[in-house]
């Protein structure tokens, strides 16, 4: 901001017009200097012209202090094997952690927050909640991201009165009490992208995924909504690593057939090398392209070049890495500062948020924080605000949780993926979004 105006040579009165225009919008200005981050209360952009400025975001106290009571433990876990990746979440989580511990902690008490990692082995995701929980004695899980970790540990946490706060891939992420994603996950994700797939009025959706445990579930409603649309749907399945991409994109472009569409649901390395092998064999131009979440990152935007410029449809359920807002600014703030090496993404986009709803809930407690003052205060959670998602975010007692699932499509163009398409609905033909709506009518949440 020091070098937005040169005060010298202004006349008076302007200097003093500018400087009452620059503390209005100093809030919104971020920096990699600043060492506050959101509490969640920050939502939207940049507001308009006619509206008040929207305050700047903050980790914890946002005093520039460090932390310096007893720390507060926090645990995760994620899968970690070849062809599936989603420690970025727990890594930005810890990012964010480590900002707040910077910046006063939790109202003095830095937060010591360890992840557990997995490779698909029920035995390595139950061993791993028990450390956590009995070993490690963590007040709050927070940044889950497994493939099958939700349906082993959930009757767990039921058990030990934790509600966890993380992101989700198998159906009990969803369909739990104890469970609250930020993102919506592969199948609502899919959904989203079969969406978009339709409104480009293609005649067939071939979903190609990776050959994890929950393909199925993740393909039902996609599968549900193609049919509505009177589009037919056909669902493939690969193993990851993949070996021979080639084979792979011409599996699913054939599959897709004339007219047709490729929606892809893997992790972005494997996706790439789909897409890359497309371009390879002039393929890219045969159908139209989707993605799932993972792909909304610029690292794949940048891999794939120009050839691919508005060409592959990737559903996001978090804003654009680059977007305006505070909350975008301060995760591009905390992430360069606390984990420069994990890219901007879907991914560390869900452990920032998700760090930053554990920040607000344990700043909001008064007396002593234990697992149960923690959990209830996880579980309090409503009407959370940030411009990285398309509405208000929330815990609650609902049968279920799908809080997150109005998003967005966005696309690769000059190296970055900016919006194609703006928030919208995810279509309520599959069953467990319109649980989910019913549910926030019944109890008033938007």
């Amino acid at each position: 901001m020091r070098t937005m105006f040169r005060w010298t040579r202004m006349r008076p009165a302007l200097a003093l017009l500018a400087l009452a225009v620059c503390l209005l919008v100093l809030a919104a200005c971020g920096s990699s200097n600043n060492s506050s981050t959101a509490t969640g209360g920050g939502g939207g952009t940049t507001a308009a012209p006619a509206k008040p400025a929207v305050a700047a975001s903050k980790c914890g106290l946002g005093n520039g202090q460090k932390a310096s009571g007893t720390p507060i433990k926090l645990g995760g876990i994620a899968t970690k094997q070849p062809g599936t990746d989603f420690t970025d979440i727990p890594n930005a989580a810890k990012a964010y952690f480590d900002c707040v511990n910077d910046n006063g902690g939790i109202n003095g008490h830095p937060v010591q927050y360890s992840f557990e990692t997995e490779q698909t082995d029920p035995g390595q995701a139950a061993a791993a909640a028990k450390k956590l929980v009995e070993t490690e004695k963590v007040v709050g899980i927070v940044g889950n991201t497994s493939i099958i970790e939700c349906t082993v540990n959930h009757k767990y946490y039921e058990a030990k009165g934790y509600y966890v706060i993380g992101s989700g891939i198998a159906p009990e992420c969803y369909g739990t009490s104890n469970f609250a994603p930020v993102n919506m996950g592969p199948r609502y994700s899919v959904d989203g992208a079969a969406q978009y797939l339709i409104r480009q009025k293609v005649k067939k959706i071939a979903l190609d995924q990776s050959n994890v445990p929950g393909t199925g579930y993740i393909a039902a409603g996609a599968q549900a909504i193609s049919k509505d649309a009177g589009v037919d749907f056909v669902n493939l399945k690969d193993n990851v690593p993949i070996q021979d991409a080639n084979s792979v994109a011409l599996k699913a472009v054939q599959a897709a057939g004339p007219d047709g569409g490729v929606l892809l649901n893997f992790t972005p390395p494997e996706a790439l090398k789909i897409l890359q092998a497309a371009q390879r064999q002039g393929l890219q131009d045969r159908v139209k392209w989707a993605c799932s979440t993972p792909c909304n990152t610029d690292f794949l935007a940048e891999a794939l070049g120009s050839a691919w410029d508005g060409k592959l449809g990737v559903n996001a359920e978090l804003n654009l890495t680059s977007a305006d807002g505070p909350d975008s600014q301060l995760y591009r703030d905390v992430m360069k500062k606390y984990a420069p090496k994990v890219p901007l993404g879907s991914f560390s986009q869900m452990g920032f948020v998700e760090a930053a709803v554990a920040t607000k809930a344990l700043m909001g407690i008064k007396g002593d924080i234990t697992p149960e003052t923690a959990n209830a205060a996880f579980k309090d959670v409503k009407d959370f605000k940030t411009d990285i998602l398309c509405k208000p975010w929330y815990y609650g007692d609902g049968p279920t949780h799908v809080p997150n699932n109005t998003d967005r499509t966005t696309t690769p163009q000059g190296g970055k993926m900016v919006e194609k398409e703006g928030c919208f609905p995810i279509s309520d033909v599959d069953p467990g979004i319109k649980q989910v709506r019913q549910w926030e009518q019944q109890n008033g949440v938007s």
